[in-house]
């Protein structure tokens, strides 16, 4: 729980409530609709699979930075040229993407709970979050819903790297044995697998609804506590009184 006996509610933020997809629009305008969806889905791999290899290399590179390369990487990968003024235009839409169709009525619901921390928990840099929450046209209403903005620079590691759980741990306030006291709430099963191996709560927004395939850790340790299709259903569970920490639970 958070100082004041909330629970907190620690909410990744691009593929979870961000859609990285909808960055395709600007990519139609700017390469043709036949290649934006493709282009989207291979900066969106190359964007993940650097922090993991910088993770294994020990190594750190801002998030603004690897965002940029992964691009140049998915452009030349895909047989295209990609100019200085283009670069900077798709960088911009970054700060601006759209939520999930999910997202607004689960916010405003979430509005009204006050047993309820929701942080913002990102491998972006600080600025890059902060652009992306305030100057989303649809997440930018409901900025004031989220407590704190919590972003891995600080520990120069990424997700799923258990320093990156334990600082989370750190800014809300909870020790390393009162990691049960969080939940993790992401759409990126490596994101469930690395909080769950921290010692954190889970859960996982499976929206295309093809449920739980990742068998890295077996059993209930690699498993999320809490698979919902949307953020909607989170807070139906949140109401049921599914989310709930130790010294909560009967």
């Amino acid at each position: 729980m958070g100082s004041d006996g909330s629970i907190i509610l620690a909410f990744d933020l691009y593929g979870t409530l961000l859609s990285t997809e909808s960055i395709a629009k600007e990519l139609t305008n700017q390469f043709g609709a036949e290649k934006a969806t493709t282009i989207a889905a291979t900066w969106r791999k190359y964007q993940l699979e650097y922090t993991w290899r910088l993770n294994n290399m020990n190594q750190y590179l801002p998030f603004s930075t690897i965002t940029q390369r992964s691009l140049h990487h998915a452009i030349a990968e895909n047989n295209l040229e990609l100019q200085s003024k283009t670069a900077a235009s798709l960088m911009s839409a970054y700060d601006c993407l759209s939520t999930f169709p999910d997202v607004a009525p689960a916010l405003q619901s979430l509005a009204k709970q006050s047993s309820i921390t929701p942080v913002i928990f990102s491998n972006g840099t600080r600025e890059m979050v902060s652009n992306s929450v305030n100057q989303s046209p649809d997440l930018s209403p409901y900025s004031g819903i989220f407590k704190n903005i919590v972003t891995v620079e600080e520990v120069q590691k990424f997700k799923p790297h258990p320093d990156v759980y334990y600082h989370l741990a750190a800014k809300v306030g909870k020790k390393r044995e009162q990691m049960g006291d969080m939940w993790l709430i992401s759409g990126n099963p490596f994101d469930i697998v690395g909080a769950k191996a921290a010692g954190m709560n889970s859960v996982w927004v499976d929206r295309e609804a093809g449920g739980w395939a990742d068998g890295l850790i077996e059993g209930e340790k690699g498993r999320p506590d809490l698979v919902v299709h949307g953020l909607v259903q989170l807070m139906e569970a949140i109401e049921a009184g599914k989310i709930s920490t130790p010294d909560t639970r009967i």
